[in-house]
């Protein structure tokens, strides 16, 4: 665990490009959605565990831990493979979810291999892939640690109620970040955004998917059972703030430098960034708002045919041991979805590592939970048109 604060540097969240690819929608509903249904029966593979030991995981830069020392060695990967025998190949190909998602969909469509056991998407893109029957329901009797450890509020979202064919890696918040000293205020509402002090000195994020939830909850929005209506309010709005010029402008992987650098005072924001950037900058805060916050996910699926599902769903259960998660937190300061790795970073003999689990960006308090809520995700018959909608406005 790092005894002091990490450099800043971009996060895996924060890399994320716009997204709402409509292309790769429009081309699986021209072949037909149904056509690239994937049945229950046909979704497995043989299974060479037992006999061969490895598995391919492919995630996103800068998402697991790695040595102060050699960038190169990942300290509870090592461990997990001379704990098991079982050797990874971890490959830090996912750079955003529609790229990867074209990526290795022509495989799944296909019922072929795509030569990965592992992958970690975002929900919402999860959300596809088991819509699609693309991923594999996972054994739970196998996975002791994720059955009883896994954060109950992360555990059945309406995608896949029960975390069947999920479970999550890393989660998170999307609120609102904000320069507290030179704004000279606090923000405690979405619409504390369209204040006229902060005119011109605003960023909402360019993603679909990352945006429009928070400003919903603006507009005190159940997200849970949003509809088609509560999307074109928030539309019309972010229409209008455009008009007055309040918005400077949409941001994907660079919001955080306008917010170093005073261009921007408030702007859209991941918990997991702000935990980062308040290591050299107290000024900067992060808020959940009043009306509410996104709680989101990044999960792991095991993809139909991989060839080494047992070892996968065994790594899973690995890191939901509580003191792996623990390590992984204190590394990628996100919110762990091991609850019970709180107390283990709590009984840590040093000061920085143990004040960790007293943060709540990382373990959310009673009170922050009763304003975080999971979205539901956009269907694939909404997706093409709100794409669209979103997309024209934010000028993709």
């Amino acid at each position: 665990m790092p005894k002091t604060p990490k450099p800043y540097s971009p996060s895996r969240r924060s890399l994320l490009r716009a997204g709402g690819s409509v292309a790769a929608l429009g081309a699986l509903s021209g072949c037909g959605v149904p056509a690239a249904y994937v049945k229950a029966g046909d979704r497995a593979g043989a299974d060479l565990s037992a006999t061969d030991k490895r598995l391919t995981w492919a995630n996103w830069p800068l998402y697991i831990d790695t040595d102060d020392n050699d960038a190169t060695k990942r300290p509870t990967l090592d461990a997990f493979e001379k704990r098991t025998g079982i050797s990874v190949d971890y490959i830090e190909e996912i750079n955003d979810n529609d790229e990867f998602f074209g990526k290795i969909s022509p495989a799944l469509m296909n019922h072929q291999q795509t030569g990965r056991d592992l992958i970690v998407m975002s929900d919402w893109m999860c959300a596809r892939f088991v819509r699609l029957g693309w991923v594999q329901r996972m054994d739970r009797a196998a996975q002791p640690n994720v059955a009883k450890y896994l954060d109950p509020q992360l555990s059945s979202p309406a995608f896949d109620p029960g975390r069947r064919y999920t479970v999550p890696w890393q989660s998170g918040i999307t609120g609102i970040a904000y320069n507290h000293r030179k704004l000279g205020r606090e923000i405690r509402h979405v619409s504390d955004l369209w204040a006229s002090d902060l005119k011109g000195r605003v960023t909402l994020l360019s993603g679909l998917d990352e945006a429009f939830a928070l400003l919903m909850q603006g507009n005190g929005v159940d997200i849970t059972k949003w509809t088609a209506a509560d999307f074109h309010k928030v539309c019309d709005q972010v229409r209008t703030q455009i008009s007055r010029k309040q918005i400077r402008r949409f941001t994907g992987n660079d919001y955080t430098k306008d917010l170093v650098s005073g261009d921007v005072l408030a702007c859209q924001a991941y918990s997991g960034d702000v935990i980062q950037l308040q290591a050299d900058n107290p000024d900067i805060r992060f808020v959940v708002p009043e009306e509410g916050a996104e709680l989101w996910a990044d999960s792991l699926m095991i993809p139909d045919l991989a060839r080494h599902k047992t070892n996968a769903e065994r790594l899973i259960d690995y890191y939901y041991d509580p003191e792996v998660a623990a390590e992984l937190a204190a590394w990628v300061n996100y919110v762990c979805p091991v609850p019970a790795a709180q107390d283990v970073l709590a009984s840590s003999k040093d000061k920085d590592t143990a004040a960790l689990a007293e943060n709540p960006l990382i373990f959310p308090d009673t009170t922050m939970r009763k304003h975080l809520a999971i979205a539901r995700d956009i269907t694939s018959t909404e997706r093409v048109e709100f794409a669209k909608e979103w997309n024209k406005i934010v000028g993709l």
